[in-house]
C-alpha cells in the first residue's frame, strides 16, 4: 500500500470526493452508460475514448483527450488519467496490467544500444521517462488520479478503483531481463512491478487491486435494430444530401 506524504497545498483544497469513494448514484448511471452501449453497438465494446467521455459526464467533470493520457478529464483542481483492462472476473482479480504509454530511452536518452544494456540502469531510464511526465502534468492541478474500469469480454460485469497517480524511485526497484527479452522491474519484496518491452517501448505498471472497488453486473439489454431508431428519431431521406 502506498503511503503519500502530507501536503499543506493539497489540504487546502477539497477534491470532489474522496479518493476511491465515488459519488452518490455513480454506480447506477455507470450501469446506465453501459447497458445504452450494449443496445446501441452490434459488438459489447467500450474502448479507452468510451470510458473517458462515461467516466467524465457521471461526475460533471471535463473531458479533454490528452497525448500524455495522465489527466485526460478535469474537474477543478483534480485530473484523471482513464484506462480499461479486460478481465474475465472483473470483480474477483486482484492485480492488472496497466499500459502506460511508450518510454523510449533511444528518443529521451540518445542510447543506441538497447537489448544488451545493463538492466538496472535501463530500467532506472524507463522510470524517469515516466516520473518526468507524471511530475510536469503534478504541477498543474492539486490532485492527480488513475481511474480504471476492468471490463469483461460481454461487459455484463464491470469494476471501477482509482489511486494517486505517483512517481516511482528508482532505488526501490531492480531489473532484469526476461526469457522474452523484455526488461522486467521489482519491488524489494521481490514483487513484479513493471515490464518494459524494447520493440516498441511499451511502459506496463503491475497494479493491485482493492477489495472495496466498486463492481457491477447488469443484466444484458436487446440491441436497438436500426429501422427502430429511424423510427424514433423520425428519419426523413431528405437528411442525406449526396453531393
Amino acid at each position: 500500500m502506498r503511503q503519500l506524504p502530507k501536503l499543506r497545498t493539497v489540504e487546502k483544497y477539497k477534491p470532489l470526493y474522496p479518493l476511491n469513494k465515488f459519488p452518490k448514484n455513480f454506480a447506477l448511471n455507470l450501469g446506465k452508460e453501459i447497458v445504452y452501449l450494449l443496445s446501441t453497438r452490434a459488438s459489447p465494446r467500450l474502448e479507452g475514448t468510451d470510458w473517458e467521455e462515461i467516466f467524465a459526464r457521471i461526475i460533471n467533470a471535463k473531458w479533454k483527450p490528452s497525448n500524455v493520457g495522465l489527466d485526460d478529464i478535469v474537474f477543478e483542481q483534480t485530473a484523471w488519467g482513464a484506462k480499461t483492462v479486460k478481465n474475465a472476473k472483473p470483480s474477483k482479480v486482484s492485480k492488472i496490467r496497466l499500459i502506460s504509454g511508450r518510454n523510449s530511452p533511444i528518443y529521451s536518452f540518445g542510447d543506441k544500444e538497447i537489448t544488451n544494456a545493463e538492466p538496472n540502469n535501463l530500467g532506472e531510464k524507463i522510470l524517469s521517462i515516466y516520473n518526468e511526465r507524471v511530475t510536469a502534468i503534478r504541477k498543474l492541478y492539486k490532485h492527480l488520479r488513475t481511474i480504471v474500469l476492468i471490463k469483461s469480454d460481454d461487459l455484463l460485469e464491470t469494476s471501477v478503483f482509482e489511486f494517486e497517480t505517483i512517481t516511482y524511485q528508482p532505488q526501490e526497484y531492480r531489473w532484469k531481463w526476461n526469457e522474452n527479452n523484455n526488461l522486467v522491474g521489482y519491488n524489494k519484496s521481490e514483487l513484479h512491478a513493471f515490464t518494459w518491452q524494447p520493440h516498441g517501448s511499451q511502459f506496463t505498471i503491475i497494479e493491485n487491486v482493492p477489495k472495496d472497488r466498486l463492481s457491477i453486473r447488469i443484466k444484458e439489454p436487446p440491441i436497438l435494430k436500426m429501422d427502430d431508431v429511424f423510427k424514433t428519431i423520425k428519419f426523413d431521406e431528405s437528411w442525406i444530401e449526396i453531393l
